[in-house]
């Protein structure tokens, strides 16, 4: 079945035609939410919850769009209110000053791949929602620069400019890192 003919039979309410959009879809919404939260218990939840919200508003959805991005959108939106709902309480940090040490890595040592790549993570999780959510689609997800300014609903101008400001903002919390040889 196409992709357009299992939205049509989903908003009919056959539920293995929605059931072939999720499994069609899942791993790039975990993907967008786990960039967005890291692995947890509520990235878990959010991805679940972009496919509920997707049911619930199915008969909106516009054939001829773009279901991916569209999903993607829901997910980065979700994701953003979790972000908002942990800083309120404040567990966004576990701890202000998380630094290297904090992480378990000897400076004087090189760092595994896998360790690089938790770092990164990290720090990208460091960054102010509407930064990292840039970093995820355009990074991460491989979205174009065009792709990721629909996605979000800003100018292609405004993820440029987050681009930019957020990789600044990774390069400098890594920099440290990357000039001990890692």
């Amino acid at each position: 079945m196409t992709e357009q003919e299992l939205i049509r039979k989903a908003k009919q309410g056959d539920m293995r035609a929605f059931e072939g959009i999720v499994k069609k879809y899942e791993p790039q919404i975990a993907a967008t939410v786990i960039g967005m939260l890291g692995k947890c218990q509520a990235a878990e939840d959010t991805g679940q919850e972009v496919f509920v919200r997707f049911y619930k508003s199915i008969q909106n959805f516009r054939e001829g769009s773009a279901l991916g991005t569209y999903l993607t959108r829901i997910a980065i939106n979700l994701s953003i209110n979790e972000l908002k709902r942990r800083k309120r309480r404040q567990f966004f940090f576990q701890s202000t000053d998380e630094n290297i040490a904090d992480l378990g890595f000897d400076p004087g040592e090189s760092i595994s791949r896998k360790e690089r790549q938790e770092l990164v993570q990290r720090e990208i999780r460091k960054l102010d929602p509407a930064f990292r959510a840039v970093v995820v689609l355009r990074m991460i997800e491989g979205y174009s620069t065009e792709e990721t300014a629909t996605i979000l609903g800003i100018p292609l101008g405004t993820v440029l400019s987050r681009l930019s400001r957020a990789q600044k903002k990774l390069k400098e919390a890594l920099v440290p890192y990357l000039e001990e040889g890692v």
